[in-house]
């Protein structure tokens, strides 16, 4: 029940914040990921509350909730790095690659965790106080390129991110959509 509030109370602030990450990670997956849908395998890093998921209309949501319980609970306590490499079709971070959430050297993470030919997602802020994190996470996504074990298929500036919240913001803050495709 506690479970179900928290949920609750999330999706509610996400909805009053006009928050579009998850909408526009779907759509950019959907743009690019040519694959099996069906047979597709995904992984949603810090999916808090499944947004995302709902974004990309699965048919079976408790089934979906089920497997995530599931899986939440390696993520917690091994992390990424548990997962064999090469696993996943499409992996997705949103909303968690910010200051003070997941460290910038988690996208070394992601990729390792997906298929070669894969995509991978993540969003990110572009507000003030995101801005060092961002500019620290571009230079690893470009340094990643340099290594050639990706491609950057979409890079996507989008100004009404969602709602701005601080004093020194107003109106909307704007954020960034990345879609890599593992070489």
């Amino acid at each position: 029940a506690l479970t179900a509030v928290l949920q609750y109370i999330f999706n509610s602030d996400v909805a009053v914040l006009d928050y579009r990450a998850p909408s526009l990670a779907a759509n950019s997956i959907s743009t690019h990921f040519s694959g099996d849908r069906e047979a597709a395998v995904v992984l949603d890093v810090a999916c808090g509350t499944g947004l995302v998921a709902q974004q990309v209309n699965l048919q079976d949501q408790k089934e979906l909730q089920q497997a995530a319980q599931g899986s939440s609970s390696l993520l917690l306590t091994d992390g990424l790095s548990s997962l064999p490499a090469g696993l996943f079709d499409v992996v997705v971070i949103v909303g968690a690659l910010s200051v003070g959430q997941v460290p910038v050297d988690v996208v070394r993470e992601l990729f390792k965790s997906t298929k070669p030919g894969g995509y991978i997602c993540m969003t990110t802020r572009s507000n003030h106080d995101n801005l060092q994190y961002k500019a620290s996470l571009e230079r690893e996504l470009k340094q990643m390129e340099e290594e050639e074990l990706w491609t950057c298929v979409e890079y996507s500036q989008v100004e009404d991110w969602e709602r701005a919240v601080s004093e020194q913001e107003h109106g909307y803050i704007s954020g960034a959509v990345y879609i890599y495709k593992k070489l």
